[in-house]
This record gives structure tokens, sequence and C-alpha cells, in this order.
């Protein structure tokens, strides 16, 4: 039976199609109330929402099916991300689909605020001309402090220099290098940038560290008639405190697209001309929406198709240069994981992963995460994803070590798994190959050979000697059994056994793996299918 996906708020059309494309059933039901929502959930894999519908712990669990929750949005904070985690559902959002808009409020604020156009315009608005009342400063060579140095917090240090403004920022977790290459001077303490500041924005999320960031004693460190800016997250800059930074005129102008509660309907602020109000504008563009609809109908059908999911928030986050680097082996090592279970004759109890080349600079964690999940796939009644793969492996004792070595052996980048099942050790050694990145086995059981596997791999080791492998060719051909592709593995020069691989058509029959087994003396024989 078809998936099938709850839309809940209003996305891209794009989006729709695109799911529906990928064939799964979409039902658009907007405006749903709580209990609604609960009632209807058991029947759906996927659920979409924007920011208004609550994705609460009773429509988690009432989410029989579900396989994953996406927000087509940045934040998350509608989302009960902790159930979802209990029950292996992938959580994910569209962090970047409106990071150029919320960085081009961020200078209509900024500009508006200096040049004090939404009031010369109310002026205007009431027939006066006022133009003296209304003078301004620039943007040009003043200091930017930039407080967040993301996504946005970098789009806005490169457009700021086109205003040739000099540029300064905070970002406890950015390096002094980072930083140079947006062209920010990076300060280790907020309190030292204060003072040097003639415009202020902030680009951070929602935390307990940044809410209230900004108090009395922080505008009491910031130059005379600075201008501040948030299109983040409400409550970063304390209200009151700002309205009291404004009317001692320590604060110019501020430019405020974002609040504590919305919708908001009064504050201290708005009762004072200097301040700029917006209705959280930052992601309402066309062309935001519209990538935030796309976006998160692509991940949603990675989730529902077992892959990884980039921006999924309950998985271990792999940053962006990190992720361009590893995934081309996350595939492969779920589905080398897939064949090691079939490998080893007893539970798996222990898995280590080494990984080689330039590969091991990189944070490789998820490649056991991915392997987990092909080992688990094959023996659990329960979905299992990327969120619920490392908690499952911990439910049933089984451990996990990934060990690095920048070295190179004889390939640029291999990965090796060392699985332990009972007195058993199953290796499996992978790399990956040519402009699709196509995943190649190069070892099995310490076996070298080179192979491309197919949906079906018939493996056989035995002694190696005269005639075995056409005895193994004439008894698959009578079988009517195509062998697609082979590889003979190095054999033991002192037991003289040999692994050889198949890529066959479709699946070998107990009967002809039997004769096999009766005609070639096989000590070990494994059909493999992925």
């Amino acid at each position: 039976m078809d998936m099938k996906v709850l839309v809940a708020e209003k996305i891209a059309d794009g989006g729709i199609e695109l799911l529906e494309k990928a064939g799964y059933e979409v039902d658009v039901r907007l405006e749903l109330t709580p209990d609604e929502l609960i009632a209807a959930i058991p029947e759906y894999e996927a659920l979409i929402v924007r920011s208004t519908t609550q994705a609460t712990r009773e429509v988690i669990e009432a989410g029989a099916k579900l396989k994953i929750v996406g927000r087509a949005g940045v934040g998350i904070d509608n989302v009960d991300v902790t159930a979802a985690t209990e029950r292996g559902i992938i959580v994910c959002n569209a962090p970047t689909s409106n990071i150029v808009s919320a960085c081009e409020q961020t200078f209509a604020l900024m500009l508006a605020c200096a040049r004090r156009t939404a009031q010369a315009n109310q002026s205007m608005k009431e027939h006066k001309w006022d133009r003296g009342k209304f003078s301004g400063n620039e943007l040009y060579q003043k200091t930017l402090a930039i407080v967040g140095l993301g996504r946005i917090g970098a789009l806005v240090a490169k457009r700021a220099q086109a205003f040739d403004m000099n540029l300064v920022g905070y970002d406890p977790y950015a390096t002094p290098e980072h930083a140079a290459d947006m062209g920010v001077t990076l300060y280790e303490n907020i309190d030292d940038v204060l003072p040097l500041a003639d415009f202020i924005c902030v680009h951070l999320p929602k935390t307990k560290e940044t809410i209230g960031m900004f108090g009395p004693d922080q505008f009491a460190k910031m130059k005379d008639g600075v201008y501040v800016v948030n299109t983040a997250r409400g409550g970063i800059y304390n209200i009151e405190a700002l309205a009291d930074a404004i009317k001692s005129g320590k604060v110019a102008g501020a430019g405020i697209d974002v609040y504590e509660k919305e919708p908001c309907l009064d504050s201290p602020l708005h009762e004072l001309d200097q301040v700029i109000l917006t209705p959280h504008l930052g992601a309402s563009t066309k062309e935001a929406q519209a990538r935030a609809g796309i976006q998160i109908a692509e991940y949603v059908c990675l989730g529902l198709e077992g892959k990884m999911v980039p921006t999924a928030v309950n998985v271990a986050l792999v940053p962006d240069d990190v992720m361009t680097a590893v995934k081309p082996f996350i595939e492969a090592s779920q589905a080398t994981g897939v064949i090691l279970a079939q490998l080893a004759a007893m539970p798996i109890e222990s898995l280590t992963v080494k990984v080689y080349g330039g590969l091991a600079k990189n944070d490789v964690t998820i490649l056991g995460t991915a392997a987990l999940r092909g080992i688990f796939s094959l023996s659990s009644d329960d979905s299992v994803n990327f969120v619920n793969a490392n908690y499952i492996a911990e439910q049933r004792g089984v451990s996990v070590k990934v060990e690095k070595s920048p070295v190179q052996s004889e390939y640029a980048n291999k990965v090796t798994f060392e699985a332990l099942a009972g007195s058993q050790v199953v290796e499996i050694s992978i790399t990956t190959s040519g402009p699709d990145e196509v995943l190649r086995i190069v070892s099995v059981l310490n076996y070298k050979l080179d192979l491309i596997p197919g949906k079906y791999i018939f493996i056989q080791k035995y002694v190696d000697k005269p005639g075995q492998l056409g005895l193994i060719g004439t008894i698959m051909g009578k079988a009517n059994i195509n062998i697609s592709t082979m590889e003979v593995g190095v054999r033991d020069e002192k037991t003289r056994m040999a692994l050889i691989l198949m890529n066959v058509d479709e699946p070998v029959p107990a009967a002809v793996r039997d004769e096999i087994k009766e005609a070639v003396g096989v000590t070990e024989g494994w059909f493999i299918q992925l």
C-alpha cells in the first residue's frame, strides 16, 4: 500500500507535486483542530507543518505509522522532538529556505531605521513635507556587529561589505579563521563587541542562553546612538530594557521583526517613534515560501525512503562541509551493514569502523550509524532509521567504535567494517569510485577483490584448484541463473582457500546451493540480498 503524507498547513504547490511524483498519496487538510489532527494522524507515514500546527506528544504517539515530521521553515518549536525521538520518528526542517529573505529583511530594517523611512512615509501620508525632521545616517564605513555567524550571519556579512562597513562579530561556536573568511573580526566576549558597534544585528537560535541576552547591562555598554535589529527570535533583546535605552537616547533606533509571544499586538515598543515593527516577515517572500515547501518535500521523501535526511534535528548534526565529504559513504555503509548481518552466523555483538585516507579527517560517526541501520533492518520489526539505530544498538548491547587513520591505503578513501558475532569476526572493506561515487567492495573476510555489488550476491568459499569455477558456472547455467559479474578473492596460500563473489540476476535456490557445495567442496557459502 502506498505511503501517505498529511500536509497540515499550506506549502508551495511545487512541494505537493514533488511528493506526488515520488509516488506518495498526499492529503492537504488545513486548519485541523488538535483533536482532529490526533484522530487523523494514525493513517499517515509523514506529517508536514509550518508554524501554527502543533505536533505535540499526543499527536506523535497517535501516529502509529509515522516515520517523519517535516517543518516547512527554520524553527521546530511546534514539534515535540523528544517524543518523536523516543519513537524513532525523524524530525526535520528547511533551515536554508529563508536565509536570503531573512538577510534582506535585516538590511531593510537597518536602512529604514538609519534613514527613518517608515516615519517619513507616515509624515508624507499626512500631507506634510518635513525634510529636516527626518535626517538620518549612512551605513558607509560604519561598524556593524553581527552576533551569530551562521548561514544568515554569513550572508549579512557578505552584503555589508558592499556598503563598505567595518565588520565585527561574536559567536562562541565560530573560529577566528571562519570569521575571517567572512571579513569579520571575531571577539571572544560579547561585552568587547558592544562598545564598537554603530549597528547591531542578531542571528541566533532561541535557547536558554540567548533569551534576554541583551538586557540593561548590555545596552549600557553600547555606543551612544547605536541602531539595533532583530530578525532572529523574539526575546533575545529584553524589550523593557530596549525601550528604556531608546527613551534615554542610548539607542537611536530599532528594527524588530520577531517577538517573544506572537502575534504581538502591544508592547513598550509600540509607542516609540524610533522603532520600526514588522509582523515576523523575515521568511515572508514568495521565493522563501516556495523553497521551504520544495525543500521539506525533498527531505520527507528521503526520510520515507529510509535515507539520511540532512536537516534531521534529532540526528547528530553533520555540518555541510563534512556532509559533502561523507555523503557518498553513508548509503554504502548502510548497504555494508545489510551484508554484514547476512554473513554473520550469530547476532552481531560489536562493530568497529576503520576509516582510512582523506575521509578520516572528518567526523565520520554517521557511518557507524548507517551501518547499524543496515544491520538491524533485517532483524527489527520496527522501522530502523538514523534516529533510532544507535538506540537499538544500545538496547541490544551492541557496541560501536570508530577508528581513523589519514594514511592512505591502496585507495584514496577506504572504510573497513569489522563485526564480532560470537567467535566469528566478519570483515568488509569498501570504497567508492567514479563521478557517481559507486560503492565498491574491496575486501570480504580479508580476501581482497573488487566488486560493485548488485541486488543479489552469491558468495562461496572453497579450496582453489583447477575446474572449480567451471563447475560452479555449469551448475548455475543448468539452473538458468545468470552470473552478471564475478570476482575471485586473492586466495590464502597456506590453506589454498579462495572466495568468489558473484552478482546474479535472481535468487539462488537452496537446492542449487547444495549442489554447488557438494560438487565444489564449499566450506562456507552465503546468499546475500540487498
